[in-house]
């Protein structure tokens, strides 16, 4: 069992803070997705959490150990970082052996197996490889490290909708075959929906939510219609996202999609539908 405790952390460059007191608990054996746009601090606290960088306040802890320069915290964790990092000279297959004397229980079996379902050629250098082969070859180091807990950063840069499907169906199993904490930092949010069971949405520094994907969808629901008619049902209602096209309108409704109105929509000819995450994560982060 692996508890990450985020207390307080606080993280400044000169003059701009990327993160602003964000206090986070992740239970053990969950996959999380944690989303924000571009500069809201997402990498930061990724870095902060795998020692790469130090806090300006607050303190991060695994199962009460900190990760700050403590080997015996950090050694659970594998980072699947969006750059690079590995030597570009080298052969694949020679940074899987390498990668096992880091992390002893890295499955190099498990990686060469991945490797020819991905249709990777491990005698390749690294400098060799496409952008979405070098993402390919960077979440296979990450799944077979056999951590207790799995960082992806960007993990389908580049990959084509096959390999993506292929990638999150591999990620669910290898998390069904041995429990772990995963957290996944992405754009593409509607396709890793699928796979999330908590999402941490991050805006400007500040934690603006943290919760199941159920719940946080069960607290929303979009209504579409006719423009007018859809303004009537709001009326009173906290709402986000308004799409108009032409005289039609869709809004997203906050509120619990067991209270929504059926009477109502029907005398207003308005329809429902489930909110979707990206949609939903567009709104609250504008």
């Amino acid at each position: 069992m692996k508890t990450i405790d985020i207390k307080g952390i606080s993280k400044e460059y000169a003059n701009t803070k990327a993160l602003d007191n964000v206090t986070i608990i992740l239970e053990p054996n969950k996959i999380y997705g944690l989303l924000g746009r571009n500069g809201a601090g997402k990498t930061t606290l990724l870095n902060l959490l795998t020692n790469r960088i130090f806090p300006t306040e607050g303190e991060i802890t695994i199962d009460g150990d900190t990760v700050f320069e403590n080997d015996k915290a950090l050694k659970d964790i594998f980072y699947m970082t969006e750059k690079n990092l590995y030597p570009e000279g080298e052969k694949i297959k020679n940074i899987f052996k390498w990668t096992r004397e880091l992390y002893p229980l890295f499955d190099i079996e498990y990686a060469k197996g991945l490797s020819e379902k991905f249709e990777l050629n491990i005698n390749k250098k690294v400098k060799d490889l496409s952008t979405g082969y070098s993402s390919i070859f960077k979440a296979i180091i990450a799944l077979s490290s056999n951590a207790n807990i799995m960082i992806f950063d960007e993990p389908v840069l580049g990959l084509d909708a096959n390999h993506r499907d292929m990638f999150y169906k591999e990620l669910i199993a290898n998390y069904n075959k041995t429990p772990k904490t995963m957290i996944i930092s992405t754009h593409i949010i509607e396709e890793v929906a699928q796979v999330l069971e908590e999402v941490i949405i991050i805006k400007k520094g500040k934690l603006i939510a943290k919760q199941s994907v159920e719940d946080l969808l069960s607290c929303a629901y979009t209504v579409s219609g006719e423009s007018s008619n859809v303004d009537k049902y709001i009326e009173g209602k906290k709402y986000i996202g308004q799409e108009t096209i032409g005289n039609f309108k869709s809004v997203i409704v906050l509120e619990d999609i067991q209270n929504k109105n059926q009477v109502l929509a029907n005398e207003l000819k308005v329809e429902f539908s489930k909110a979707e995450l990206q949609k939903l994560f567009i709104s609250l982060t504008n």
